[in-house]
């Protein structure tokens, strides 16, 4: 027979503290993201132009790189998104989608992972440790 291993004492609500750090990056993804949004407004007149945005997105090697690595990594994130917030019953991911489009992936992304966080809870699948 071998012996049972001790209980541990419950850990610190680990899940709670992860939700206000996922809500906190979400927060400073949108703001963040649109102050420099702003400034490129500022720069290139009184509306955002899109196509200029993604020209000078790739006016160089380094931000052709970062261009394309958001948009290989936002899509690989994207499409888990849909399929965990299905998997899981998830509700408000038509919002985190709207977020990613029209705020920026660095607001949807976190904003997933709050949403997404809360429901493991709800469901009591989320480990403590």
């Amino acid at each position: 027979m071998t012996p049972t291993p001790p209980v541990s004492p419950p850990a610190p609500n680990r899940s709670a503290w992860l939700q206000v750090l996922y809500l906190a990056l979400a927060i400073a993804g949108a703001l963040l993201t649109w102050d420099a949004n702003l400034d490129f407004i500022r720069q290139n007149g009184a509306a955002f132009d899109l196509g200029r945005f993604v020209e000078q997105a790739s006016a160089n090697p380094a931000a052709l790189s970062l261009s394309r690595d958001l948009a290989v990594g936002a899509t690989a994130v994207t499409i888990w998104m849909v399929t965990e917030s299905r998997r899981l019953g998830m509700r408000g991911l038509i919002w985190v989608l709207l977020s990613c489009v029209t705020i920026a992936f660095a607001c949807g992304a976190p904003l997933f992972l709050f949403l997404r966080e809360r429901r493991l809870q709800e469901l009591g699948r989320h480990p403590e440790a």
